[in-house]
């Protein structure tokens, strides 16, 4: 997954999911870049695996209107 020039299209998104774990999916600044195009309301990361949140947390203070959720799979 990425973010393509396409997305810019895509209004009205009320919960978007985004993977994030390299080098396969999103880094969690293309997932907050993501967000700022899409702007959903809701924004869940998933396949993360064990990668650390704590990146995405931190950069996503800078999206005030999306609603961060990450739910603990353990």
């Amino acid at each position: 997954t990425e973010n393509i020039p396409e997305m810019a299209a895509i209004r009205g998104v009320d919960i978007a999911f985004l993977p994030m774990n390299q080098p396969f999916t999103m880094t969690p600044e293309q997932i907050v870049a993501t967000a700022k195009v899409l702007r959903p309301k809701i924004l869940y990361p998933y396949h993360y695996g064990e990668t650390d949140v704590s990146r995405l947390k931190s950069l996503m203070k800078e999206v005030k209107d999306v609603e961060l959720r990450i739910r603990d799979m353990k």
